[in-house]
């Protein structure tokens, strides 16, 4: 059984995971932020995370990251600062995750495609990590979560 940490702010991915994908052996446990993420790793054990990266259902106060350097960032709009975390909140997610000490290996779900210098550089900094596109199936799923859970 390859136990899996699903890390989405609604349940979209973790009610499609459990229809379809636990019964090929998997076992899914949701965590709802960032901070939800990380309590789980340090308490249980898993073998691999299924980690969103847009986060848009989190109260503010929840989100990871640094909400003044992001509104610095996109001069000084608070609006556009706050939208720029909660779109990359799982990039955010992931390097408190490493920086926490975990190496688990994870998966995100996001479409790179026009982003591969972008995913290569993700994966040298906070490796070990692959991307699956939103539209993948659950077979395509399973076969990434099961590679990594090896790795």
């Amino acid at each position: 059984m390859i136990r899996v940490l699903v890390i989405e702010d609604g349940t979209e991915y973790t009610d499609t995971m459990h229809r379809f994908v636990a019964p090929k052996g998997f076992e899914f446990v949701r965590a709802g932020s960032g901070v939800e993420a990380l309590a789980a790793v340090q308490r249980s054990a898993f073998d691999v995370l299924f980690l969103d990266m847009r986060f848009d259902r989190v109260p503010d106060h929840e989100l990871i990251g640094d909400l003044t350097a992001a509104t610095e960032r996109c001069n000084g709009d608070p609006v556009a600062g706050l939208r720029f975390l909660q779109d990359h909140q799982g990039t955010y997610i992931l390097a408190a995750i490493r920086e926490a000490g975990s190496t688990l290996p994870v998966l995100m779900s996001y479409d790179f495609d026009n982003e591969g210098r972008r995913l290569a550089r993700l994966v040298e900094r906070y490796g070990p990590l692959e991307a699956c596109r939103d539209v993948a199936s659950p077979d395509e799923v399973a076969n990434q979560l099961r590679r990594l859970a090896r790795s």
